[in-house]
């Protein structure tokens, strides 16, 4: 999950009952710059704020125009860097960056506005941001994207395509799993690893990597319970049919862009015939379960074998829906 700019719209729907609020989104970056497109930061009429644009470059500047009464349309792009605000800020390495601007007066409409776009980052509906600049932003359900924020720009037409950030859900621990869970880490996934095997735990907990969630559950339990949105990613890589063909059943009656079970050419084959068998799936069900596991890249470590997991995920996060 987006924590960061869940933060932002919390705060903003905070604020917003008792006073108008001004929401700024990155659009484009060029050059150097540590926060990426998509990011968010709000702000009030006294200068507090929540989130980041720029992570201190461009700020302080930012806020004093905002306390000076800039920036009244209900939307407005701001280029600091290149040709932008003749301002004291100079981007590291020469670099630009452009936000998009909405001004949001206390209004019954805006407080539902902010909800969707706070909906959209918990993994509910994604959602299409139109933004025609110095008009107020639409939002519109779409499954045209299955990773987080994209952009788009025409001129002064703008959409943001809205939604979770990415998740891995992890069936199981194992050496390729703590592997994939450090990858997916510094990839900008959510983390999830579902365990209930108190051996396994034993073994592995003080293994996992920081930022990964432990949820001390049977995997299929978990999915049956809570689900997936859209943006996750299931991936069964304990070698456990119990485990495996279980999280794998679950995981089908769901959104998840992304389901895999680890094992060779032949356990593969297996699997999808007890999959039949038990579970009664279609041939559509099983298509949608990469098994054997990950890019095809003759790998034989664990390493290895994550990396060409997470390298089938991204290409599949990062491929546009027709």
């Amino acid at each position: 999950m987006q924590s960061l700019d869940l933060s932002v719209l919390h705060q903003a729907l905070q604020w917003l009952p008792t006073q108008p609020i001004w929401l700024c989104t990155v659009l484009a970056t060029y050059g150097s710059s540590p926060r990426p497109p998509g990011a968010m930061l709000v702000a009030n009429a006294q200068g507090k704020f929540v989130g980041s644009l720029s992570g201190g470059c461009v700020e302080d500047d930012f806020l004093q125009r905002i306390v000076k009464g800039d920036y009244s349309a209900p939307s407005q792009l701001v280029r600091y860097g290149g040709d932008g605000l003749d301002s004291y800020v100079s981007l590291p390495c020469g670099g630009q960056l452009d936000i998009l601007v909405e001004y949001l007066p206390a209004t019954a409409e805006n407080q539902v506005y902010l909800n969707q776009l706070a909906a959209a980052l918990e993994g509910h509906d994604a959602l299409e941001k139109r933004v025609t600049l110095s008009e107020p932003a639409t939002c519109l359900p779409t499954k045209r994207y299955v990773s987080s924020t994209h952009i788009q720009r025409d001129n002064a037409q703008i959409s943001l395509f809205i939604a979770a950030a990415p998740r891995l859900l992890i069936a199981g621990i194992s050496s390729v799993a703590l592997f994939c869970a450090d990858f997916a880490l510094s990839l900008g996934f959510e983390v999830l690893v579902c365990e209930n095997r108190p051996d396994v735990l034993e073994n592995y907990r003080s293994q996992l990597p920081a930022g990964a969630q432990l949820i001390e559950q049977f995997p299929a339990n978990y999915i049956e319970r809570c689900g997936c949105h859209a943006n996750t990613a299931v991936v069964a890589l304990t070698h456990d049919p119990r485990m495996d063909d279980l999280t794998l059943m679950e995981a089908v009656l769901t959104p998840a862009f992304y389901i895999g079970a680890m094992g060779s050419h032949k356990n593969s084959h297996h699997r999808r015939l007890r999959l039949v068998k038990v579970a009664e799936l279609s041939d559509e069900d099983l298509a949608r379960i990469k098994a054997p596991i990950g890019l095809p890249i003759h790998s034989k470590t664990p390493a290895e074998i994550a990396l060409a997991v997470m390298a089938d995920i991204v290409q599949c996060k990062n491929k546009p829906l027709n």
